[in-house]
């Protein structure tokens, strides 16, 4: 997630949901990264990390969310459909679900690291988030200072988690293995206060309006799609949809559609959709 990197491993079976989005043919397929490849012909499998709402959760027996919504469109030019394959964390930021087979793709709400970097290619910056702090609705935490001495909640394995460490002098904190059980805890007093990324305490204060987002910490952090590291024709790809999806519109719609108002112009990004392009090109 904006904030997330390594979760520890757990013992899971993976559960895979289909999102519906079109017919199923596979483009191209090969193996240098020069033409698209999919590990399952006819379906743009998706590596996720639940819940992390408004980017991804379940409805039902469906998962739902922005960063669902993204890849459809991505699916939807492929003439493929999108199956998401929900799996710990450490897999998807590692690269390991990735150059094993298990997914195309890694949608997670995950920001683009340069220790990431190294572990697997992302697309153009999708996303702007930044780190934030959430409180009961009253409450004097209004800051990491204002938390000395108290527990602070944090995520797991996330940016987050070193942003709350690295600046939150004196204050003790307490991790949790997913946001529910971070924001649950909050809300129960089991901690004072607990970061997270902004987009999703943002839609949690929305449903929970006895809790309130007290705090914003500019961290600059940017969301990416992960590909496996050398599979350069279905990054660009990436790249190509959400582009002409800022153009046209739809980014807009799916932005309103899952967050409150719709995103400010910002030319950085789509000046960075091809992260891995010549400069002077």
């Amino acid at each position: 997630m904006s904030a997330r990197t390594a979760l520890p491993l757990i013992a899971t079976v993976a559960a895979l949901v289909v999102v519906s989005t079109g017919c199923t043919s596979t483009k191209t397929a090969g193996s240098d990264g020069s033409k698209i490849e999919l590990v399952t012909a006819g379906k743009l499998t998706t590596c996720t990390h639940l819940p992390y709402e408004p980017f991804q959760s379940r409805q039902g027996n469906k998962v739902v969310g922005f960063d669902v919504d993204i890849v459809d469109l991505v699916a939807k030019e492929l003439k493929v459909t999108q199956e998401i394959v929900d799996t710990p964390f450490e897999g998807i930021q590692t690269g390991e679900d990735l150059n094993a087979g298990k997914c195309d793709v890694a949608a997670a709400g995950m920001t683009i690291t340069p220790v990431r970097e190294e572990n697997l290619d992302f697309s153009g910056p999708y996303f702007d988030a930044t780190q934030a702090l959430i409180a009961k609705k009253g409450s004097p935490y209004t800051s990491l200072a204002a938390l000395k001495g108290k527990k602070l909640g944090v995520q797991q394995g996330t940016t987050g988690e070193t942003y709350a460490k690295k600046n939150g002098v004196g204050v003790e904190t307490v991790q949790f293995e997913d946001v529910a059980l971070l924001l649950t805890a909050v809300k129960t007093g089991q901690v004072d206060a607990a970061v997270n990324d902004n987009g999703v305490l943002f839609e949690y204060v929305r449903k929970n309006p006895e809790m309130a987002v007290t705090a914003e910490f500019e961290t600059g952090e940017k969301y990416g799609i992960g590909v496996r590291t050398g599979n350069t024709a279905l990054r660009k790809e990436i790249d190509k949809v959400v582009k002409a999806a800022r153009a046209d519109g739809r980014y807009d719609a799916l932005y309103k559609k899952w967050f409150p108002a719709a995103p400010k112009a910002d030319p950085k990004v789509d000046a960075q959709a091809d992260p891995k392009a010549d400069p002077k090109k």
